[in-house]
């Protein structure tokens, strides 16, 4: 019997896009009508993290759901130089193929930061899509505040990360994870799923490489949180509380940066809004279209 997980691999499509001037087989699900919608997924999972989500958006929206290079069912280089940047241009390189002139941008986690980096270069003028509005979800977009799980800071170490990739498996990966979901919550599939993204294509060899991302945030981090503080679009965000990560506290910063953006604040959710709040996570991003 096929999974939802494969099922939703088998949706999609791969795309050829070239980024850094490499050609590579990217994943992309495509669904729905209207204004066009770019929902980006955080690490270590997939686009499947939107699944649950999707249905209600496509009832208003052409989304667009890509796999990130070296996550889900996307091409999976092994030693690879990955960075926010060349995620960013797998995002324009793939809409230039779909020929996007202007998306709503919706990001979470490991995706907030692609996205802040997308927001930087319209402020630079060097983005030829124009995007129409922002919501972000649970991510580290003020890097000194995020708080990395000892799993994560354990992958960053030059020498324990590359033993800790080749070790990985389901139950250390459910045991990572736990402790970022609310108490309370079942999240026995959803790790199960996180699981089979990050193992496809023995992806979680790559897993030291990826977390690498964190390190982008400190070296950027000036480029980044200006481009998102400044930008006069539409910003929302909605976010878990009880996340040990980027929860509470990165909210209160939020209020206090960027006091005219909407916060919606989830108080009973943790790090995954979109798996553990999937119905108010679409509800609230189709209210913040109806007010532009």
């Amino acid at each position: 019997m096929t999974s939802d997980i494969e099922k939703w691999w088998t949706d999609g499509d791969l795309v050829p896009l070239t980024v850094a001037g490499v050609r590579r087989e990217v994943f992309v699900r495509r669904i729905g009508r209207g204004p066009v919608m770019t929902l980006l997924h955080g690490y270590p999972s997939s686009s499947y993290d939107w699944a649950r989500v999707v249905p209600s958006l496509a009832e208003h929206h052409t989304l667009l759901v890509p796999d990130f290079l070296g996550f889900g069912a996307s091409e999976k280089p092994s030693g690879h130089d990955y960075s926010i940047h060349e995620q960013a241009d797998l995002v324009a390189a793939l809409w230039r193929r779909e020929a996007v002139t202007s998306t709503r941008l919706v990001a979470h986690d490991f995706g907030t930061t692609v996205a802040q980096e997308l927001l930087a270069r319209v402020a630079d003028r060097s983005s030829t899509t124009e995007i129409t509005s922002l919501t972000l979800l649970n991510g580290g977009i003020y890097p000194e505040l995020h708080r990395p799980e000892p799993a994560q800071s354990a992958l960053l170490d030059p020498e324990l990360g590359p033993q800790i990739s080749a070790s990985l498996n389901a139950e250390l990966m459910a045991a990572a994870l736990a402790p970022t979901f609310a108490e309370g919550y079942d999240s026995t599939t959803d790790v199960a799923d996180i699981w089979r993204s990050v193992s496809r294509g023995d992806g979680h060899l790559n897993s030291h490489l990826l977390i690498r991302y964190i390190t982008d945030r400190i070296t950027h981090r000036d480029r980044w949180v200006d481009a998102m503080e400044t930008s006069d679009l539409p910003k929302t965000f909605i976010w878990g509380l009880r996340d040990p990560i980027s929860g509470a506290h990165m909210a209160e910063r939020i209020a206090e940066r960027m006091p005219d953006a909407a916060l919606h604040a989830l108080t009973d959710v943790g790090h995954w809004p979109p798996l553990e709040a999937p119905q108010r996570v679409a509800s609230l991003i189709l209210a913040t279209g109806e007010g532009e």
